[in-house]
């Protein structure tokens, strides 16, 4: 009977834990919120200070600001005074056949691409030899670079060029092949970045229209030589046909000679290796002619074509002077309305939002560690 009642007796008892054996790491937000109202100062001291320190720098700090254009291709306005001097050489590429028709060539054609031509723009733009070259005569740069100038340290000076190369920008408006570009170029006042990126502006502008007269050049030249070589060929060739067919009517003359043909007789073969049919009088006088022989056309007439060419090459030349672009603005180079950095609102409130969590922190960290001493 003892043993039934037994387990019931331990269902029904439940042991008490005393206070003694509860947690002691329990935290009232009631003295959570009194410590932080007691070290009210040193939170606000602390935001006052990071709050001054944040403006201070911000006031302070490097400014920059980045002028901004729109660039596009070009239309056929833009460079028409270069296709111009490309098209007054397209007679020199063009073949002229026997028959009266020509053969057009289009050699010329990539020169006044608009799609190249506007590539090559964007490449010297991007080019780090050409930004090195424009940085070297800005005296902005000149200012940070003398900043360096007094340390041994050319890794110091590389970085500090890479730093500068990034802040001359192009990227391209989308993803179309058609698209227009941005450029853009960061300085430390707003005039400076508006006045360095039209000169850089200006720079490639004045490179990409060298480039495109010295190309149109190098194609010409190269179309000289090779007509100059034709010709040494062609006239080799007509040299020794003339001396062949020279020959040729001297041992024909020897032979009449000797048959007594003085005069031109009919024969029933005109295939003969040395012809007796002219006679001797007729024969000597065709050596006479083939040896005093000087115009070479009249045996080889391709002469004719490649002289002609030639000497228009001599007439032509190429004007330096013209004025073309090979990109057009969309947008033009404006001052900037607002700087890139520094952000000094962002600045200051982040200052002061760190300013308050540290004096935050040191407040608890101070009631953590005064509530385990007691």
């Amino acid at each position: 009977m003892s043993e039934q009642n037994q387990p019931l007796a331990n269902q029904h008892y439940s042991p008490q834990i005393p206070p003694a054996f509860q947690s002691s790491d329990e935290i009232d937000l009631r003295e959570l919120f009194k410590a932080l109202w007691d070290g009210k100062l040193i939170i606000i001291m602390t935001t006052l200070v990071f709050a001054i320190g944040a403006v201070v720098f911000a006031l302070n700090a490097q400014e920059w600001w980045s002028s901004k254009a729109k660039i596009t291709q070009p239309q056929a306005q833009d460079i028409a005074a270069y296709q111009q001097q490309v098209k007054q050489y397209q007679p020199v590429f063009d073949i002229y056949q026997d028959d009266g028709t020509v053969l057009v060539s289009d050699e010329l054609e990539i020169l006044i691409d608009t799609k190249v031509l506007f590539k090559r723009f964007i490449d010297a733009f991007n080019s780090s030899n050409n930004k090195r070259n424009f940085l070297d005569t800005s005296e902005e740069f000149k200012a940070f670079k003398e900043l360096l100038e007094g340390q041994d340290d050319t890794d110091a000076m590389r970085i500090l060029y890479a730093a500068w190369f990034e802040k001359i920008t192009v990227n391209q408006d989308g993803q179309g092949s058609g698209n227009p570009y941005d450029i853009a170029l960061q300085s430390t006042t707003k005039k400076s970045s508006y006045t360095l990126l039209n000169e850089y502006i200006e720079l490639i502008k004045r490179q990409a229209h060298q480039d495109a007269l010295n190309n149109l050049q190098a194609i010409v030249d190269g179309k000289r030589n090779e007509l100059v070589q034709q010709k040494r060929i062609l006239e080799s060739q007509a040299v020794n046909k003339l001396l062949v067919e020279a020959e040729r009517a001297k041992y024909a003359m020897d032979i009449a000679k000797a048959a007594g043909v003085t005069q031109p007789i009919q024969t029933n073969s005109s295939n003969e290796l040395f012809g007796i049919d002219l006679g001797t009088k007729a024969l000597e006088a065709k050596v006479k002619a083939l040896e005093s022989m000087k115009n070479l056309s009249v045996v080889e007439p391709r002469l004719q074509q490649i002289n002609a060419k030639l000497e228009m090459l001599d007439k032509l030349e190429i004007d330096r002077s013209i004025q073309f672009q090979t990109f057009r603005f969309l947008e033009n180079v404006e001052q900037p309305i607002t700087r890139d950095k520094p952000k000094r609102a962002l600045i200051a409130v982040l200052g002061t939002l760190l300013g308050g969590m540290l004096g935050v922190a040191i407040v608890l960290i101070r009631f953590v560690f005064r509530r385990e001493n007691d």
